[in-house]
């Protein structure tokens, strides 16, 4: 029988309270790598987490606040990586914002369903545009709107920014307008003006109301809040109350 000390004993009789120290050791080593060990994501997925992490920046605090370095902490990433998809933030802006208008916009107006064999979609343009309407108060549109106008501040000194504002506004102008262009050719709109031109027109006003009412209609007097849609059932051959009651 041995007669060493029990630590230099062979392992079928070293004492159990040595084993367990060692099988103790060895669990919290591989829990902690395990802790450490990091995810791989694709790069089309880490892309679109760094693009969906800055729109909700810019949305709740303004493009202001979005640098390489904010984004890394709020993914708890290093701001290389960051920088390996968006060299500046000048990119990251000018994504930021068009992601986030993108997405307002197939929120707030979604597209028209395809024409299928029994027609268009079931709703009808009218209910689509008093729809469209009925979004553009609460939070969702003020938030929109106010990066609406921190955007187009930020172009004067942003080339970046200044083209992705260009194209969404096109967007947004040619949704409308398509929208506009349904109504008439199912005649449920009347107008003199072109599709294009009155979809302009309702989105100047709606600019105008977010920046008077600080982007808020709930700060306006409802008759004023109003003004887009009876504008609207007026240039459209529209009743009065068409497109949402009256306060």
């Amino acid at each position: 029988m041995p007669s060493g000390p029990p630590e230099c004993r062979p392992v079928r009789d070293r004492p159990t309270c040595l084993l367990i120290g060692r099988t103790l050791n060895n669990v919290t080593g591989m829990s902690s790598s395990v802790q450490r060990k990091r995810i791989r994501k694709s790069p089309a997925a880490r892309r679109a987490e760094i693009v969906e992490k800055a729109a909700e920046i810019a949305l709740s605090e303004g493009l202001e606040c979005l640098t390489l370095r904010r984004i890394g902490e709020e993914l708890d990433v290093r701001p290389g990586l960051v920088s390996h998809y968006f060299p500046s933030t000048e990119e990251l802006v000018a994504e930021a914002f068009g992601s986030a208008a993108t997405a307002e916009l197939d929120a707030l107006l979604p597209p028209a369903e395809p024409t299928g064999d029994e027609g268009p979609g079931t709703d009808s343009a009218t209910e689509r545009l008093a729809a469209f309407f009925a979004r553009t108060s609460g939070p969702a549109w003020n938030d929109i709107s106010r990066l609406w106008i921190n955007a187009r501040h930020l172009t004067r000194y942003r080339p970046s920014l200044r083209d992705r504002v260009a194209r969404q506004e096109d967007a947004w102008r040619g949704r409308l307008a398509a929208l506009v262009e349904d109504g008439v050719a199912r005649g449920e709109f009347h107008t003199r003006e072109d599709p294009s031109v009155v979809a302009v027109q309702i989105l100047v006003v709606l600019d105008g109301l977010g920046a008077d009412g600080g982007a808020d209609a709930d700060t306006l007097p409802p008759a004023v809040a109003r003004m887009a849609v009876t504008w609207a059932e007026r240039e459209l051959g529209l009743e009065r109350g068409a497109l949402g009651p009256y306060p």
